[in-house]
């Protein structure tokens, strides 16, 4: 007998627990068909090899988890990247766009100031026109030899505003000048902006050739009359006009100079420039040539003059705005309104007659540079009896249609259906609302309250031929005196 049999035989019979390992659980549950103990299961699980087999079972549900979330991560980062890249197209549409339209919208502003200048600032033509004139010897003036032979008349910047009135800055012998021409609109329709209108069939026909000096003085008179009202001062304005028509001073008047006094009169802004000339508040006038006339430097504080290709582009609040922006401090701006009320008094039974001022805008608001009062723009100024002679027997619905200008209205009498004589708003009331907007921002708080009462009170006068006399000139009295009350004994008076 072997050793091997002899220990098989020999050997006691063991407890199959402690003779089965780790498989001998799985065989005899294969083999009973009953699952392990509960002892078998602490042996097991406290034994390295089943510590492993529970850490693989704990573990292995954990990998498909892994997966899946790589997966996800994966598919997320695809559908981001696919939305950025669709997203920057859009973007980029959109930035191109945004580009064109800021170019477009340049083009378009560009062309409309090329297309406003065009149309307003036509000076070479009009220069053109008045040297042709003279050197045919149709037209005369202080001005012309400087401006058609010597050219010694320098044109600047164009600040005109309408087509029919170039209005330049310029110098002339050293100083700061307006140059001021009309250009007739009367052109063919065919003819391009450059072409030179024919002028002196309109303008330079009288007086006709033979007329003698007691006839033109006659004309002249006849004409003011009718512009200004039968006024006894009206020969000694006949006499400033025959002075001035002698522009080589050798104590005659020629038909040339004749001919270009008189169309120099058909301008309103000129017959009120040669009515206004002992005023203070009024440009000078410097010299002439035709029709073309050239007055003292443009005030610097007007806002008629500093851009006006710009001011159609702009809405009505921002004009305003800038308008506040540009203008000079509070103290300076109460001492260019003390001098609008002054010449508001200058305008009311002057010497030749009442004038009404039918565009009340700040744009006329100027000022010299110690910021004393300069209408920047006298063309709508107009005489008494201009208004009256358009308002007579005028047919009207509203007293819209009894408007002479831009804002001299009169009152539509509905039963005769005419317009009245009286304005609804003297000049008092509108320079009063003007100042309103120009004074009350920015003025001294112990100041404010009195003074808006006082505007308010002089925007209510109307222009009833009663209250003219004694109200109006009270009420501009009260405020003359309450504004230089404030700047007085400072250095702004």
């Amino acid at each position: 007998m072997t050793p091997q049999e002899m220990n098989a035989g020999t050997s006691p019979k063991q407890d199959p627990l402690l003779q089965e390992g780790p498989g001998g659980t799985a065989q005899r549950k294969k083999e009973t068909g009953k699952g392990p103990t509960d002892l078998e299961k602490e042996n097991l699980c406290q034994s390295p090899v089943g510590r492993g087999l529970a850490s693989s079972r704990h573990q292995a549900p954990s990998e498909p988890n892994d997966r899946e979330a790589r997966r996800k991560k994966a598919e997320e980062r695809n559908r981001h990247f696919a939305k950025k890249q669709g997203r920057l197209p859009g973007l980029r549409v959109k930035y191109v766009f945004l580009v064109w339209l800021g170019v477009f919208a340049g083009s378009w502003l560009a062309y409309v100031n090329y297309a406003s200048y065009t149309e307003l600032c036509r000076g070479h033509v009009c220069q053109a026109v008045i040297c042709d004139q003279y050197h045919k010897g149709i037209i005369s003036g202080s001005l012309c030899q400087d401006l058609c032979q010597l050219h010694q008349v320098e044109w600047r910047t164009c600040r005109s505003s309408v087509p029919g009135q170039q209005v330049y800055s310029g110098l002339w012998q050293g100083k700061e000048v307006t140059i001021k021409c009309g250009i007739e609109e009367s052109r063919s329709a065919k003819a391009g902006p450059d072409a030179a209108p024919r002028r002196e069939l309109v303008l330079f026909d009288k007086p006709a050739r033979g007329t003698s000096i007691r006839e033109f003085r006659e004309m002249t008179l006849s004409f003011l009359k009718a512009n200004l009202g039968d006024l006894p001062s009206l020969p000694a304005l006949v006499g400033q006009v025959l002075l001035l028509a002698d522009f080589n001073k050798d104590s005659r008047v020629s038909l040339a100079e004749a001919k270009s006094v008189w169309a120099l009169l058909q301008r309103n802004e000129f017959l009120l420039l040669l009515s206004l000339q002992d005023k203070e508040h009024a440009a000078r006038l410097l010299g002439s040539c035709g029709d073309l006339y050239v007055t003292e430097g443009a005030p610097p504080g007007s806002w008629h003059g500093a851009a006006p290709l710009l001011r159609p582009l702009l809405p009505p609040a921002l004009h305003h705005a800038l308008q506040q922006w540009l203008g000079p401090p509070w103290p300076w701006r109460a001492k260019v309104a003390i001098g609008l009320l002054e010449f508001v008094e200058e305008l009311f039974h002057g010497a030749y007659g009442t004038f009404y001022m039918c565009e009340t805008t700040l744009a006329n608001v100027g000022y010299t540079a110690t910021y004393d009062f300069r209408m920047a723009d006298l063309r709508q100024v107009a005489p008494e009896a201009a208004v009256r002679r358009f308002l007579r027997g005028r047919r009207c619905e509203h007293s819209t249609d009894c408007t002479y200008g831009r804002d001299c209205r009169a009152p539509c009498d509905q039963l005769l259906r005419q317009c009245k004589g009286d304005l609804l708003q003297p000049n008092l009331a509108k320079v009063c609302e003007l100042l309103r907007d120009y004074l009350l921002p920015g003025a001294p708080r112990e100041l404010r309250a009195e003074l808006g009462r006082q505007l308010r009170t002089c925007t209510t006068l109307s222009g009833l031929a009663g209250q003219v006399e004694a109200h109006h000139s009270l009420v501009l009295s009260h405020l003359k005196t309450l504004l230089w009350k404030t700047i007085s004994n400072t250095q702004y008076s």
